[in-house]
């Protein structure tokens, strides 16, 4: 029997990644290739257009080589957001992709914090902090840095905007990457002339908006190098963050949904833009938002974690030693800001530390401090998005869920049942879900949800009221530790 798939192309931070959902609600094929996230100076996190783009067709290749082809009906496409790359009038790279981590825009930031009435002006007009992850402040970057080529350039995209160029030769983006891009207007649906002003662009140097369903066709040349037939659709998708909304399932009021990565977020569904202090505020489609908070400290903690105090061992065995040790870790606290944080501090600037470190503690203390500094930077974003709507539940995807330490952590910190969905390919799943819909399989996202994971096993997680009476008197006490070690006044010079 004939059945039609649908892939979920997910291209993130380190990888891309295919996977061929079936409306027999079974995963038929998924393959990835890995690809570097590039630290050419301090503060800059940047990766290769062409080892991206060279990454997206292997994924999609190898995935394909596992089916029938004529089965597929589509590809629809999650990536992460944020990114900023410019591109000649032949659609080459001008730049380096320039990522969400990236920090180079640090000045220009505080130039429009600084003036607090066009930070918070921009922020509620658009739904994306003025913060140096934001394109609008690479582009200011640019402006004072190097004009010459942010003039010269013919397009300045983002990163789903250059796999729709590969996979179609298309110069475009979708409603839910330009909400994150710090330029749209949310109530318009079009770019913001005062930021694209700031910005200092010429508006035809920005891509056309689609929606997120719209179509477009797999060019002659990508369906060669993929083995698809040429205009095979491609539902152009959204952002990883919402779309990591729709592959969880939360997508109704009460439901947050968690995905960690290298980094991670926490958000809810609104029917209508809702822009809070700290949050984000993004478009899944026309008629659904989602807002929560990113951090920039997700995966990528537990991976520095691991290197540093169990290089022996792999993640998953680092995670294993350190759920030996007690809920609080015996009292070390680690503020887990290896790279610049985004939600809800958007403070560039912050450094990392283990505080209240004493002699017994033991590498393993220091891998579940990491874990639960992560889980309590979570906590801050819940506190924010419940002054919007009460949070009952949150489904989480993410490797590091895997881990039970992991689980457990989170579960206690947000003191709310964990669901851990048995769709592991969160934000694959939701760009098919999504893709279901654009291509008329579906009606509705939720009937596209129900068709294309029907089987899928979730985990709740329940709250331990001791770890969580535990967590609660740590995030009491948090504040006052970090004030404390403020106070102390030591100078070094």
């Amino acid at each position: 029997m004939v059945v039609a798939l649908i892939i979920g192309l997910d291209v993130g931070t380190t990888a891309a990644k295919a996977t061929v959902f079936g409306v027999d609600g079974r995963i038929h094929a998924t393959a990835a290739r890995e690809y570097p996230l590039l630290n050419p100076r301090p503060g800059w996190h940047v990766q290769d257009p062409d080892g991206i783009a060279a990454g997206v067709l292997a994924a999609l290749a190898e995935a394909v080589a596992q089916i029938a082809p004529t089965d597929v009906v589509g590809i629809s496409i999650s990536t992460a957001m944020h990114g900023l790359m410019g591109l000649d009038a032949d659609r080459r790279p001008l730049t380096d992709l320039i990522t969400w981590a990236d920090a180079r825009a640090v000045e220009q930031a505080a130039r429009l914090n600084d003036n607090h009435a066009t930070g918070a002006r921009l922020h509620r007009t658009s739904g994306t902090p003025s913060h140096p992850m934001s394109p609008l402040l690479k582009l200011m970057w640019f402006q004072d840095n190097d004009p010459e080529l942010l003039h010269r350039a013919a397009h300045w995209v983002g990163l789903k905007d250059w796999v729709l160029a590969v996979l179609t030769g298309d110069v475009v983006t979708e409603l839910s990457c330009a909400s994150g891009s710090g330029m749209l207007d949310l109530a318009e649906h079009a770019y913001n002339p005062e930021a694209v002003e700031l910005a200092g662009v010429r508006p035809d140097q920005l891509p056309l908006i689609l929606d997120t369903t719209d179509i477009l066709k797999l060019s002659p040349e990508a369906a060669a190098l993929i083995g698809l037939a040429a205009g095979t659709p491609i539902v152009v998708g959204a952002g990883d963050g919402p779309l990591g909304n729709l592959g969880t399932g939360a997508m109704t009021p009460g439901l947050a949904g968690l995905s960690i990565g290298t980094s991670g977020a926490l958000r809810m569904v609104v029917k209508q833009p809702a822009i809070a202090p700290g949050l984000f505020c993004y478009a899944l489609t026309r008629d659904v938002w989602v807002t929560g908070g990113a951090i920039s400290n997700g995966g990528l903690v537990q991976r520095w974690l691991t290197r540093t105090y169990a290089p022996d061992a792999d993640d998953a065995e680092a995670c294993r030693r350190a759920a030996q040790i007690p809920a609080g870790s015996d009292g070390l606290v680690m503020i887990p800001y290896l790279v610049s944080e985004r939600a809800s501090l958007w403070d560039q600037e912050i450094r990392g530390a283990f505080l209240h470190v004493r002699q017994p503690h033991t590498p393993n203390h220091f891998i579940r401090a990491g874990v639960e500094g992560v889980a309590l930077q979570l906590w801050t974003i819940l506190r924010r998005l419940r002054t919007i709507a009460r949070v009952e539940q949150v489904r989480a995807t993410g490797g590091v869920f895997r881990s039970s330490l992991w689980r457990e952590v989170t579960a206690g910190i947000l003191n709310r049942p964990l669901v851990v969905t048995g769709a592991a390919e969160g934000s694959a799943l939701g760009a098919a879900i999504l893709g279901a819909k654009a291509l008329d399989i579906v009606p509705t996202l939720a009937e596209g949800y129900s068709l294309l994971r029907p089987d899928a096993v979730d985990e709740v997680v329940p709250v331990s009221p001791s770890d969580a009476l535990v967590y609660t008197e740590l995030r009491e006490g948090l504040q006052g530790l970090l004030e404390r070690f403020g106070r102390l006044g030591i100078e070094f010079r």
